[in-house]
């Protein structure tokens, strides 16, 4: 094959020659080089979401004559790298601009309820449960005789080359019909979660045929994924889901590699609250109680569910990916190298400092350079740099005469920028004051989503007896600093119990207690869906939370 035909990469200390497709040369004017590498298992940190103002996805490119030059994939047009591959250039990708990070996935769930034993087919001696997030999948093998967790697996989900979040995915599918449809439910199924469970099997020392039943959690868009349906229709209003109730396929007719074998997909509540949320309520007992209670999970769509006596409502918020670090300019998830807690202060002399901590050690312990910040850390900074005086009510930084001694802030062609390290993996690592907006609506919209649900309950957040906050995020959360940037606006740490992935933990139950698929049926059935941007509420709401006070 020609240079022409193909783009030769090198990754890891391999050469590979990438074939080009008519599609690709059909648009090679306007798909950039990531998305191609992408579709061939060669994606790259794109953590500032493609736009160029990170330098995740740095590649070399290698001419002819030992020349060498440095590009963002994310902003080289496919031709460009089909031009120099006829001048047989090698396409070079370091290993920090590779997408190897293990994901940093909460397999730990807390269960505040009994079960019994009566798992979901009647003489199987194994389950697996899964919990399907829109980044990330994770699976638990569990023994049906005792319901012990014999062995846990995780991994992103393999459709995160289509689109970071659900609306990208949804509109894939709207754009390229059923074959789209199909395309992301082979990179669920095939490519996630049949080789978790076999991962996960073989650890546990058992034959994968001896899975008697496999429990599948997720939000709404995941669950018609899995199940082969098109979720075009929750693109557009009404948003209307195809299903939502309790559903059985068998393995084969979705993807997977066993005859016969039951899958459950638990049911969703509703368009934008899905089976993980359903799930949740299970898990954390919070359908059983009087309240009144809250159930926030902090995602790429914040979901929250307000229960009071037996009335239960709940909505979706638009927060976005930047929890994730998705379109910040450091921004990464919850990784090895990643900033995961920021403290600051003014000493006495009115001097600036700052003290970070990183996920991961190197050699010997030795501290590593940080790649990026994770979403917890954005959080500790909006409340920590506000206490210290970088940032106004309204998230600007302050004049430069008010910053403290010691602070770097410069002023680029984006706007003002703040240097949280010196010296990272690559380059200095900077917070953009568009950053700082991105953050701030993120954390408005689950703020304001609290503040409206408790409006309909007519009750205020001292009067919830137990908020429940819900995954990975929640899991490396500062409470202080979650409350005090606004994130969870009124409360006290005391009413918070962070309960982990309660989606995998519902999904767990019902895979080893048949009769809570019942409940969970009954829940969905009494379940009151807020449209927020209908609410008159909101928009003030969310007004009050985008500052930090």
């Amino acid at each position: 094959m020609s240079a022409a035909d193909s783009l030769r990469v090198r990754a890891v200390d391999e050469t590979r020659e990438l074939p080009l497709a008519p599609a690709d040369l059909a648009a090679a004017n306007t798909s950039m080089l990531t998305d191609f590498l992408a579709k061939r298992g060669l994606a790259l940190n794109t953590r500032c979401g493609g736009r160029g103002l990170c330098s995740g996805c740095l590649v070399e490119i290698e001419r002819a004559g030992g020349k060498h030059e440095q590009a963002r994939a994310c902003r080289m047009p496919l031709a460009e790298a089909v031009g120099a591959a006829a001048k047989n250039a090698v396409i070079s990708i370091p290993s920090r601009s590779l997408l190897k990070q293990q994901p940093s996935v909460v397999d730990d769930f807390r269960v505040n309820i009994p079960m019994a034993r009566d798992p979901l087919v009647a003489g199987a001696r194994y389950g697996a449960a899964v919990d399907v997030g829109t980044t990330t999948v994770a699976v638990i093998v569990c023994d049906f005789e005792n319901g012990k967790v014999l062995t846990r697996a995780s991994a992103f989900n393999a459709q995160i080359r289509f689109g970071e979040d659900v609306l990208t995915r949804i509109q894939y599918c709207c754009t390229n019909g059923a074959p789209a449809v199909r395309e992301l439910q082979h990179a669920l199924m095939t490519e996630t979660i049949q080789p978790l469970i076999e991962k996960a099997c073989a650890r546990a020392g058992i034959a994968k045929g001896d899975v008697g039943a496999i429990a599948i959690a997720g939000n709404t868009t995941m669950q018609h994924l899995a199940a082969g349906v098109d979720p075009a229709p929750l693109g557009a209003h009404p948003f209307t889901p195809a299903f939502l109730e309790h559903r059985v396929y068998s393995a084969e007719a979705l993807g997977l590699a066993w005859r016969g074998l039951p899958v459950h997909l638990l049911p969703g509540l509703s368009s934008y609250v899905g089976a993980d949320l359903t799930a949740g309520l299970i898990a954390t007992g919070l359908v059983y109680e009087d309240g009144p209670s809250l159930l926030v999970d902090v995602g790429t769509n914040g979901e929250i569910i307000a229960k009071t006596g037996n009335r239960i409502v709940g909505c979706a918020t638009a927060a976005g990916p930047a929890f994730e670090g998705a379109g910040l300019s450091c921004g990464m998830r919850a990784a090895r190298g990643a900033i995961e807690r920021v403290r600051m202060n003014v000493n006495a002399g009115g001097a600036f400092e700052m003290r970070l901590d990183v996920i991961g050690s190197g050699e010997n312990g030795a501290p590593l350079k940080p790649i990026g910040m994770c979403g917890s850390a954005y959080i500790d900074f909006l409340w920590e740099a506000r206490r210290a005086g970088l940032l106004m009510p309204n998230g600007r930084f302050a004049p430069r005469e008010k910053l403290p001694e010691g602070v770097c802030v410069e002023v680029d062609e984006h706007g003002k920028k703040f240097r949280i390290h010196e010296h990272g993996a690559s380059e200095p690592l900077w917070i953009s004051e568009m950053d700082v907006v991105k953050l701030l609506q993120a954390k408005a919209a689950i703020g304001a989503g609290i503040c409206t649900l408790l409006d309909v309950l007519g009750i205020k957040a001292r009067d919830i007896k137990r908020l429940y906050l819900a995954g990975g995020f929640g899991m490396h959360l500062s409470l202080e600093h979650a409350i005090g940037c606004g994130l969870l606006p009124g409360f006290a740490p005391e009413q918070i119990e962070v309960v982990g992935n309660t989606s995998l933990g519902g999904a767990y139950l019902a895979m080893n207690d048949s009769s809570l698929l019942d409940e969970m049926e009954t829940a969905r059935k009494r379940f009151e869906a807020v449209e927020l941007n209908l609410h008159p509420n909101f928009e003030d709401a969310y007004i009050d939370n985008l500052m930090l006070e």
